[in-house]
């Protein structure tokens, strides 16, 4: 009696994950998005990261192992985006510390604005609409009616016609033109 040889490749087809695209990710959008708006209190910047992970995905910068249920894995990304981006901002934006005999601690007052803040955001404001108004159509459209009208993204696809990834990759875009 010969011995079967064992066969390497059969263990490695049934071990390789399988390949990530779109169709596998749309259904884990809302709740990724969800989720990154818990932590961010931005919904444009958790949409912005929900699609940086998707688009992570999609291109193979991220390969799913199959270790885990997908939507852990993609959570898992998500939250390195944002504590990336939490560290990245870290040295622009801060939070008063004030230190008294009890040590330091956080003053989480918001005073009101001064005229000339006022006067600034107005002005950065209208700068911000002038740049909406410049943008292509196909990007102009989407930011006036999902980001400036709130409309629904359902509601927002329906009108332009176009699917809720196109949608996506459309603001995603749009954002991306505007903070250039």
């Amino acid at each position: 009696m010969q011995a079967q040889p064992s066969t390497p490749a059969h263990r490695l087809t049934a071990a390789t994950p399988p390949a990530v695209g779109w169709a596998d990710l749309a259904p884990h959008r809302g709740y990724l998005v969800a989720f990154a708006r818990r932590r961010l209190q931005d919904p444009a910047l958790a949409e912005d990261l929900v699609h940086d992970v998707f688009e992570a995905v999609v291109t193979g910068r991220a390969e799913f192992g199959g270790r885990a249920a997908l939507r852990s894995w993609l959570v898992g990304i998500l939250k390195h985006k944002v504590v990336d981006l939490v560290r990245q901002r870290s040295g622009h934006d801060s939070l008063d510390a004030s230190d008294d005999e009890d040590g330091p601690g956080l003053d989480f007052a918001c005073p009101q604005p001064r005229p000339d803040e006022v006067a600034e955001q107005r002005q950065l404001l209208r700068h911000t609409l002038q740049r909406i108004a410049q943008l292509p159509d196909t990007l102009r459209q989407v930011v006036e009616l999902r980001l400036l009208r709130d409309q629904g993204t359902d509601e927002v696809c329906r009108t332009l016609a176009i699917s809720e990834q196109n949608l996506f990759v459309r603001l995603h875009r749009a954002r991306r033109a505007l903070a250039s």
